[in-house]
């Protein structure tokens, strides 16, 4: 008996050095007990305004990158499990100024703010991160205490959410969709507008937001005393102010009352001398907002963008929302119209104002109603603001490093030693072309590898079940 034991033993640790000896080239790549990884062999757009860094090599430890340089520069810790990403190249993950989290439903489009929950505003954050954003604002239209909830979370495959809680507006003038129209905090007189600023103060908002917006001539908009007002008691309660903007003389008379940064550009004529100067010397920023879905896309001789086609499409937006929009686009071939859009000041004056070096970033705008795609609309704004004058460099630096700045999100925005793990691996360089940030390949958030295939299976079966009711 004790040789059969012997014997057994015997052969189980032989089995086990065979097992080591011959284990997958995939088992390899696992991470190791010591926490350690080296992503090698991309790649890297490091996003701090210097040049691509060819064949790299960048180690993350405890989600943190702790050394970046070429491969073979870098000294890797004993243990480090090793990630080969020749081929790829590597850029930070995206940080988006300007989302509308929680209303949509992904799977019917529909808006309500019956959506309006912490399982869809969840779902909303993991496809922003699906995309490679790594933290989105979410401009006006939180109600209760939910955004501010999720803000003091890290949630496993979803983007950080930062926000501006319950914007202001005169009744009737937030958003143009129904839905989210009279969300924001109702305000027709100064005091009004300051009481609702020391609530958002309360809550320690990240911003407050300002509507200043008569949506084509059918609302009314706040006077100038009244967001003025809002803007000084911002800067009282030590908060920061943005606005919702349309014409360039509101715009002036917000960066004078202390307003820094606007949801979309100028759009009712171009801007002038006056407010270029204005914009520079109180470092004014922009999200442009171009519209990612409807703009600047070269449309094919069968009335769809070049776009629709793509794989990341048919990833993540449910089969009934794409053949109501290739409806759309059918229609509009048949009457012979261009895409619908917005006048074409807001293209101009973005080109204008990067030219003259005011502050502009990325702003995706996703899921402010059901035509804005989630996560998706963010990164065809890369095209719309290279179409308008910025390189591909100075756009991902727009999207990143200096997104990550105005929202004071000093963990972010580079692959940088020190910084959070945030990153994506693309199978193509955008560098050659910007259409190449949706050739994405993998997507990391505070060092771990977000589950974009168990992300897709589940919205799939969203879909599934939709369809057979």
């Amino acid at each position: 008996m004790c040789r059969l034991k012997s014997s057994f033993r015997s052969l189980l640790l032989v089995s086990f050095f065979f097992v080591i000896a011959y284990s997958s080239p995939v088992a390899a790549q696992a991470p190791q007990a010591t926490g350690v990884t080296v992503f090698e062999g991309a790649r890297l757009i490091t996003a701090d305004g210097s040049a691509p860094i060819e064949d790299s090599a960048f180690i993350v430890e405890n989600n943190r990158l702790t050394q970046i340089g070429r491969k073979g520069q870098v000294t890797v810790p004993a243990g480090a499990a090793r990630v080969d990403l020749t081929g790829k190249t590597v850029m930070a993950a995206i940080v988006d100024a300007h989302g509308d989290p929680g209303f949509l439903d992904a799977v019917t489009g529909e808006m309500s703010r019956a959506n309006f929950t912490r399982e869809s505003y969840i779902e909303h954050l993991q496809r922003y991160a699906y995309h490679g954003v790594a933290a989105v604002l979410s401009t006006g239209t939180d109600m209760g205490g939910l955004a501010y909830q999720l803000r003091a979370e890290v949630i496993p495959n979803a983007a950080l959410i930062r926000t501006v809680g319950l914007g202001l507006a005169y009744p009737g003038s937030g958003p143009a969709d129904a839905s989210r129209n009279n969300v924001p905090s109702a305000v027709t007189s100064p005091a009004e507008a300051r009481k609702a600023v020391q609530e958002l103060a309360r809550h320690k908002a990240d911003f407050v937001k300002i509507w200043v917006d008569t949506r084509n001539g059918t609302r009314t908009k706040l006077s100038p005393e009244m967001f003025s007002a809002a803007a000084d008691e911002a800067t009282k309660q030590g908060l920061r102010s943005i606005a919702h903007v349309f014409d360039l003389a509101d715009a002036k008379l917000l960066v004078k009352a202390g307003v820094e940064g606007f949801l979309h550009s100028i759009r009712d004529q171009e801007v002038d001398d006056e407010f270029i100067t204005l914009a520079k010397e109180r470092n004014v920023w922009f999200t442009p907002n171009l519209g990612g879905i409807n703009r600047l896309s070269l449309i094919r001789e069968n009335g769809t963008p070049a776009w629709f086609d793509e794989p990341l499409v048919r990833e993540t937006i449910a089969p009934a929302l794409i053949r109501e929009r290739a409806q759309m686009y059918e229609s509009r071939k048949r009457a012979g119209t261009p895409p619908a859009g917005r006048p074409a000041f807001d293209a101009i004056n973005t080109r204008k104002l990067h030219a003259a070096g005011v502050r502009e970033i990325l702003g995706g705008d996703s899921a402010g109603d059901e035509r804005r795609w989630l996560g998706l609309h963010g990164l065809m704004e890369f095209e719309n603001m290279v179409a308008v004058g910025f390189t591909p460099m100075e756009m991902i630096l727009a999207a990143t490093r200096d997104s990550a700045k105005v929202l004071r999100l000093d963990q972010l925005g580079m692959v940088a030693t020190g910084k959070s793990a945030d990153f994506i691996v693309l199978d193509a360089n955008p560098l050659d072309n910007i259409a190449n940030v949706r050739k994405i390949n993998k997507v990391y958030l505070r060092g771990q590898e977000v589950d974009r295939a168990g992300l897709r299976a589940k919205w799939q079966a969203q879909w599934h079940a939709k369809a057979q009711l």
